[in-house]
């Protein structure tokens, strides 16, 4: 598997792989719950994240304050995080700004909420 490993400040942030490596690696997740064998997950057919749909609609941004501290995040780490200033992630959690697509996907992926980040 060819992995390309981002590091920020000396440590490592993202790992980069391909896409058939990715679509691998998400059906063995869907089909292998921890402690299974990963035969099992590799005889299974490949799942297609990209064109599922969730299942309920996701929560609205005016949701995001709730969320962020119900996970206990700091609001100036969620927006470091995010790659945003904390008073820009106040003026979304307030609903002064709408994020634009980029930074859906970070508060979808940094939160575990996947609707936003295909939200339009």
């Amino acid at each position: 598997m060819g992995v390309q490993v981002i590091s920020r400040d000396g440590q490592p942030e993202y790992a980069v792989v391909p896409w058939d490596e990715y679509q691998r690696l998400i059906a063995a997740a869907a089909v292998n719950p921890v402690g299974a064998s990963a035969d099992v997950a590799a005889s299974q057919p490949a799942a297609d994240p990209v064109g599922a749909a969730p299942l309920a609609p996701p929560p609205g941004f005016e949701r995001l304050r709730e969320l962020r501290e119900a996970q206990g995040l700091p609001l100036e780490s969620l927006a470091r995080a995010v790659g945003i200033s904390p008073s820009y992630l106040s003026m979304i959690e307030t609903g002064e700004r709408e994020p634009d697509a980029a930074i859906r996907r970070s508060l979808a992926w940094e939160l575990g909420v996947p609707g936003w980040s295909t939200r339009s």
